[in-house]
């Protein structure tokens, strides 16, 4: 294992007082954007960063996905690996956008690191904590503007959930549960496996494996497929607690849990289904005080059969947990709130929302989070989502949660400076998977 040392995760004072790298272009000159993913969420990208910006690159493994964005970006230049893009283009390029199956987000965001370009990374940040640090460290000390794709970060309505928290609105908040019901588990597909299929013309199956353990092509995995499978997404809780938990991990300032449990896990045996996701579960993770804030207790609840049933005590009747967002528990009240910033954020009872007296705004708006990143670049500031100081923290959370999965019903004790279980040392070993050969940091 390589070790993860405090060093690495915090970095040095010299570091740290970096600011992000200096845009010599004027406040309105476009910057050269290469886009690595150009299907699924590489759209989204392309769509918000492609029309104000030169779109210089766009990178895809699978010809087939790569099609409709050459079409609307003609004057790109099209490459299937990355390495050789950032090879041929190199000082050509200001910034990249990253939104590939999550295996392959560390490889590519760390190569435009190193060259000091600037990265937008869809999320979960990375696939592992070793790789959620080892980004972290080096955007620090490369001092490039990064900026995680949680895009509700930058939404009016998240903003408001956490001023409302700051000016304690609902009094100490000690428990949050946060859910989202779609269900990642691939059981059932388990026996296709054993199928042999030819790789479609146009799709580089080496270079979509990438770091991740060789295996034969299989149809179960692309596209899109791939989040529901261990080796190469990060399921329900990955997906989504970098959207859902967002507000409370700012609000609170919640940093690293100091233990972590799933206490619930729907259909799901560690061994036998290694490769994927519980149909259903329940993570709770114990924040320690810190500050002013006293303890906080965090559930995370995956697929219908968890989210639908969690029902918190404190919440009146008719009031569940929405199916994708959250609902905090403080002592004086409770906020509810949807994901991404959508569905709005309200106090409930409904009497104490209509009597509450907001607080003038004291977070600025951005409205958009790609448009934050861009301004980032041009104003030589941090963006909201930035690796190092939030993105990266904010992906452990998910991190953590899915090497639980792997000890049922047993409470891990996570020691975040050392980056390591203090009470079980087979869960050590889920902090740094090995790469395949050829593949590295």
């Amino acid at each position: 294992m390589i070790r993860l040392s405090r060093r690495g995760f915090l970095g040095s004072t010299a570091a740290a007082a970096l600011g992000p790298a200096i845009f010599h272009g004027s406040p309105n000159e476009k910057l050269n954007v290469a886009f690595i993913g150009t299907g699924g969420r590489g759209e989204a990208s392309l769509g918000a960063l492609g029309p104000t910006n030169n779109v210089v690159a766009l990178c895809d493994v699978d010809e087939r996905r790569g099609g409709a964005a050459s079409a609307k970006f003609p004057g790109a230049k099209r490459f299937v690996d990355f390495r050789r893009m950032f090879e041929e283009l190199g000082k050509g390029i200001d910034a990249v956008a990253v939104a590939t199956p999550d295996h392959t987000h560390a490889v590519a965001a760390m190569e435009a690191i190193r060259r000091g370009i600037h990265v937008y990374c869809e999320k979960p940040l990375a696939h592992s904590i070793r790789e959620i640090r080892a980004l972290m460290k080096a955007a620090r000390e490369k001092g490039v503007v990064t900026q995680l794709g949680n895009q509700g970060h930058s939404s009016d309505s998240i903003r408001k959930c956490v001023e409302w928290v700051r000016d304690g609105a609902i009094g100490r908040v000690h428990t949050v549960h946060a859910s989202c019901s779609s269900v990642h588990n691939k059981v059932k597909e388990f026996p296709l496996l054993a199928e042999k299929h030819e790789v479609p013309k146009g799709l580089d199956w080496d270079l979509w494996l990438g770091p991740a353990e060789e295996r034969p092509y299989n149809p179960v995995y692309l596209p899109g497929k791939w989040r529901g499978w261990k080796p190469f997404g990060s399921g329900t809780i990955g997906d989504w607690v970098c959207h859902v938990v967002d507000p409370s991990f700012w609000a609170l300032d919640l940093g690293a849990p100091r233990t972590v449990e799933a206490v619930a896990l729907d259909e799901y045996d560690p061994v036998k289904h290694a490769d994927t996701f519980p149909r259903g579960f329940t993570i709770r993770f114990e924040f320690p005080a810190k500050g002013e804030r006293a303890p906080v207790t965090l559930f995370w609840h995956s697929g219908s059969h968890y989210t639908r049933k969690a029902r918190p005590e404190g919440l009146e009747e008719g009031k569940e947990i929405p199916d994708t967002g959250a609902v905090l528990l403080g002592d004086k009240g409770a906020i509810v709130h949807g994901s991404h910033g959508a569905g709005g954020v309200k106090i409930v009872p409904d009497e104490k929302m209509k009597a509450y007296k907001q607080p003038a705004p004291s977070i600025p708006r951005v409205g958009d989070h790609h448009k934050d990143f861009v301004a980032a670049i041009k104003d030589g500031r941090k963006a909201g989502s930035d690796f190092a100081l939030y993105g990266g923290p904010l992906t452990e959370i998910a991190a953590l949660g899915i090497i639980a999965m792997n000890f049922p019903q047993r409470k891990l004790t996570w020691d975040a400076e050392a980056a390591r279980f203090t009470d079980c040392d087979d869960a050590n070993r889920f902090l740094d998977p090995p790469y395949r050969k050829g593949w590295s940091l």
